[in-house]
């Protein structure tokens, strides 16, 4: 019998915000239970520190830096018609490999990787889409900064009220239903847009301020709002695995929890420093966990090392699907893990970022990182916080790494010239290495 897939992904999340990862405060019980029920990952890493290109890694099991659309750090609403900066639909996709498999398919909440009618889910593998096109969207009037409304449902802009992470998880849980008794094997991706700013709980409604046709916090908000945005988003995937235990689709369904990039201005990235924008950790590590109890024992903890993209060549590996040969996958399968905590799949993980001419690479526990033309070099088993650089008492190390990353880039294209950072979300103030 083949499984199914629930992918989900936070938006922003950090580190720390789960209490299995040593949150402070205790929002995220219905996590926790799928960690312990599953298996967590201590070094699960994000294809990119900022939203958009790590979506374009998650879709397509390939670094993001092979499609021009990935250049863009992230996508911006100012990309709205462009023909050139998305998800081209003739490119193979996660969703469509399994659905030319035999399942269905379905994505609910954050698309962003590009606009219609050039773009979208529905072109790119999904059977049907309920959610927003582009990046941070307010979470009741649906609007974007530009004050664009923006839910659809498939091609089709949709005008319902309610806070925007209630309305994805309810339509989550009503997809899982609707599939009582079907045999067909199913793909839904739910990914939040919480806790994203802007920063609002649903009880907020009304008091938020207003801005041009829009609602937003722009610069408010507060860690006490932010913990019940994320706790909300945590009683939703709660509600998710409550639909697959009713429906008897449990057992058989590998759901996978992490976040597209690291924590920003809110958000517990400890034990890490940097946070969104940065390759330091704490913008490219994020939580992981998994759950399948027909295959994965409860309780487990691994270290392996595991990069958004590595999903995809796992999931097509369980469900008995080959990738396009045309487009071979740079994620690894990590089936074997999955099983056994205790095994190994060899990984080296690659960054680069427009953004500060930030490159990064992380091979066995040595990272190597350059930003604003400085090089640096950690020992992240000793020194996860990255304050030690190591770089001139190991050279040889050093030049090993720098030769490493130099290898892997001549293997991608190079960086566009007029590929744009879009920093509007991000804190003013980015987190800068020591050493």
């Amino acid at each position: 019998m083949r499984p199914n897939f629930v992918f989900i992904l936070a938006d922003d999340l950090g580190y720390a915000d789960l209490g299995c990862y040593g949150a402070r405060a205790a929002v995220t019980p219905a996590l926790d239970r799928i960690a312990r029920e599953g298996l967590r990952f201590t070094d699960g890493y994000a294809n990119s520190p900022v939203c958009s290109p790590t979506r374009f890694a998650l879709m397509t099991g390939r670094y993001q830096y092979r499609f021009r659309g990935g250049a863009e750090e992230p996508l911006g609403s100012r990309t709205r018609g462009n023909r050139e900066l998305g998800l081209p639909p003739a490119l193979p996709t996660l969703p469509s490999l399994l659905r030319a498999a035999g399942y269905a398919t379905a994505l609910v909440g954050k698309w962003h990787l590009g606009y219609p009618p050039h773009f979208g889910p529905c072109k790119s593998g999904y059977d049907s889409f309920f959610g927003s096109m582009g990046g941070a969207i307010d979470y009741f009037s649906h609007r974007d900064r530009r004050g664009v409304h923006d839910l659809y449902d498939g091609d089709v802009e949709r005008r319902v009220d309610g806070y925007a992470t209630d309305l994805f998880t309810a339509r989550a849980v009503e997809y899982i239903e609707r599939r009582r008794g079907n045999p067909q094997p199913f793909f839904l991706s739910v990914h939040y847009t919480a806790p994203h700013w802007p920063w609002e709980t649903r009880h907020d409604g009304e008091e938020s301020r207003r801005i041009g046709d829009a609602i937003y916090h722009v610069d408010g908000g507060s860690l006490a709002t932010y913990r019940e945005m994320v706790r909300e988003m945590d009683e939703g995937i709660g509600s998710i695995v409550d639909a697959l235990r009713r429906t008897g689709a449990d057992d058989d369904t590998l759901l996978v929890f992490t976040s597209d990039n690291g924590g920003e201005r809110y958000s517990d990235n400890w034990p890490f420093v940097g946070q969104k924008m940065d390759l330091l950790e704490g913008g490219v590590r994020v939580p992981l966990v998994a759950r399948w109890p027909a295959r994965i024992p409860a309780g487990g903890v691994t270290s392996q090392l595991a990069i958004t993209m590595d999903w995809v060549a796992t999931m097509l590996a369980s469900a008995g699907v080959q990738p396009h040969p045309e487009h071979p996958l740079d994620g690894a399968d990590l089936s074997a893990v999955l099983s056994d905590p205790s095994a190994t799949v060899s990984r080296t993980l690659y960054w680069r970022m427009k953004h500060r001419a930030q490159r990064a690479v992380r091979h066995g526990n040595w990272k190597f990182l350059s930003m604003d033309g400085s090089e640096f070099l950690y020992d992240l088993a000793q020194d996860a916080r990255e304050r030690a650089n190591l770089a001139s008492r190991f050279p040889g190390t050093l030049r090993e790494m720098r030769e490493r990353y130099a290898r892997w880039d001549a293997t991608m294209p190079p960086v566009p010239d007029d590929a744009a950072v879009h920093l509007v979300y991000g804190p003013s103030d980015m987190a800068r290495p020591t050493g």
